[in-house]
């Protein structure tokens, strides 16, 4: 049984992602930078998790980082899980929805703003409503 409020088999998600979706939002992969739909994106609303919809950022956190992904400099409290992650031979945190556990990126201390953050987040993650 999941540890996340809102969970699937395997099976169910596969059902209900497409490949692309699947393989990042359940199996940690990445989208090539610069060919996501919110990497340049600047409406008003709420970017949410493509997997269970849960609201997770607010497109007044968003800024351009010039990183090739979409870049939030917070979440909505409460809204993301932080992992450490140690693959490719690096030391990062990985960032996942805590509402059903989907991989959405990953968090970095060298955001601009006076929080410092920078959320680099796959689009393929992410869906959003605009306000």
């Amino acid at each position: 049984m999941s540890k996340y409020p809102f969970n699937k088999t395997e099976e169910e998600w596969k059902k209900e992602l497409s490949e692309e979706q699947y393989r990042i939002l359940r199996q940690k992969g990445t989208e090539r930078p610069f060919t996501g739909e919110y990497n340049i994106h600047s409406e008003n609303g709420t970017y949410k998790c493509m997997a269970c919809h849960v609201p997770l950022f607010e497109s007044t956190s968003k800024f351009d980082s010039g990183c090739g992904w979409p870049s939030f400099d917070q979440s909505i409290e409460g809204s993301v899980e932080y992992i450490k992650d140690t693959s490719h031979g690096m030391i990062r945190t990985e960032i996942l929805c805590s509402n059903c556990g989907s991989h959405l990126g990953h968090i970095f201390n060298d955001g601009p703003t006076e929080t410092g953050q920078r959320y680099c987040v796959n689009s393929v993650s992410i869906d959003f409503d605009k306000t």
